[in-house]
């Protein structure tokens, strides 16, 4: 009664179940490891301390910016030179704009550094004179896909969409790293920004979203294996009914 299986089309059938059932197995073990990834990821940036808790490292040293240097306090010396706001900036539930003033460092790049969150309609402080360090914790350059950024364009002038060295180009003659840091401690009339997770590291819809692929994968495998049975099953009483002659040739 199960001849059938070994007739070329059900060879073919065969063979693509024996390479569908480990493929959604690997597959989704994969989206798992993603997952568990993000999830150390995101305890390991739990555990790192707060930036007041922190030593001052030099910037330098802390370059590039990645998972592990993101968030860690660095230090700059310089003079602050050009100024602008970054509109459309939240904190706390209010609206408002950071204060993003460019240091000159004694490498001769400029960095650029929050000093602070500027609630709407106040106006920014100047920045100091005079040779300063500045000490906040560093953050990777924004993109358009990062929280807050502004993305409708026609900005006034003295206003940036985004914190990065690209948006800054035209904008300064300076070379300007391609990072930036939030003030711990910012001057009166501003609130220190607080740094945030580094890309890749919180448990956010992406990364849940690994786990509801993990999940997909292994249906799909079980899938495959009930439509295999499910169509043995037929061809196997199909099989029988021809042998007893239920149904015609």
């Amino acid at each position: 009664m199960y001849r059938f299986l070994r007739t070329p089309r059900w060879w073919g059938i065969n063979l693509f179940v024996l390479l569908a059932i480990p493929f959604c197995v690997f597959m989704g073990t994969w989206q798992l490891g993603k997952f568990e990834d993000r999830v150390d990821s995101h305890e390991e940036a739990e555990r790192k301390p707060a930036a007041s808790a922190q030593r001052a490292t030099p910037l330098a040293s802390l370059l590039p910016v990645d998972k592990e240097t993101s968030g860690r306090v660095a230090e700059a010396r310089g003079r602050y030179g050009e100024q602008f706001l970054v509109p459309d900036r939240t904190l706390d539930g209010e609206s408002g704009a950071y204060v993003l003033t460019l240091l000159r460092t004694d490498g001769g790049r400029s960095l650029p550094v929050v000093r602070g969150w500027l609630p709407a309609g106040a106006e920014a402080p100047a920045p100091p004179s005079g040779e300063v360090t500045a000490v906040g914790a560093l953050q990777a350059s924004e993109n358009q896909g990062t929280k807050g950024v502004h993305t409708a364009g026609g900005l006034p002038e003295g206003q940036l969409s985004m914190i990065s060295a690209a948006s800054l180009v035209n904008l300064v003659d300076d070379d300007v790293y391609d990072a930036w840091i939030t003030l711990t401690d910012s001057p009166a009339g501003l609130t220190p920004v607080p740094a945030v997770a580094a890309a890749g590291t919180g448990l956010d819809a992406k990364a849940f979203q690994n786990l509801g692929y993990t999940a997909e994968w292994f249906v799909f495998a079980g899938f495959v294996v009930f439509m295999w049975f499910r169509l043995v099953r037929r061809e196997a009483e199909a099989a029988r009914d021809e042998a007893l002659g239920l149904t015609e040739r």
